[in-house]
């Protein structure tokens, strides 16, 4: 039997995949989101960022959201709901399919998605100056194989 006494320490000292994922993602959004809220961004919550990362101007099919966020469908609905309730998206019949759905971002939309990308170019920016940018740039290459490399995403919520 393995024992967990130390465990908390240990975490903070050598903190393992889980806890560093965990604490590079809760760091990045939170200033990504502080950084909308300056910018004029007061009702967009922390729950919109999953599906505000997929957004594309030729538009996306929720159920390709629900995909690629790993959030159930119905969750993904109520998400689309909300940000279109605030103007940031709309929804139109996609044109390869009329049964389906796409979920368009508007002017308001793509300002917002352009906005966030710059928030997170600085960020990153940040990072490649504080480890120097060929560290930073083989990070960013070894995160991405083992993000490939992990199991597919399910979906939660």
């Amino acid at each position: 039997m393995t024992t967990i006494r130390g465990r908390g320490e240990r975490q903070q000292w050598t903190p393992d995949l889980a806890v560093l994922a965990a604490r590079l993602a809760a760091s990045t959004h939170q200033e990504l989101f502080d950084g909308l809220r300056e910018r004029g961004y007061r009702d967009l919550r922390h729950r919109h960022g999953p599906v505000v990362a997929f957004l594309d101007e030729d538009g996306v099919r929720a159920t390709d959201l629900a995909r690629l966020t790993g959030l159930h469908k119905q969750v993904v609905g109520r998400l689309v709901d909300e940000l279109e309730e605030l103007g940031v998206v709309e929804r139109a019949p996609d044109p390869a399919d009329r049964r389906a759905k796409l979920v368009l971002p508007t002017a308001a939309g793509i300002a917002l998605v352009r906005d966030a990308d710059e928030i997170v170019a600085g960020i990153e920016s940040r990072h490649a100056q504080a480890v120097g940018s060929k560290t930073y740039a083989a990070f960013r290459d070894a995160m991405l194989d083992v993000v490939r490399n992990s199991r597919p995403i399910r979906p939660i919520g």
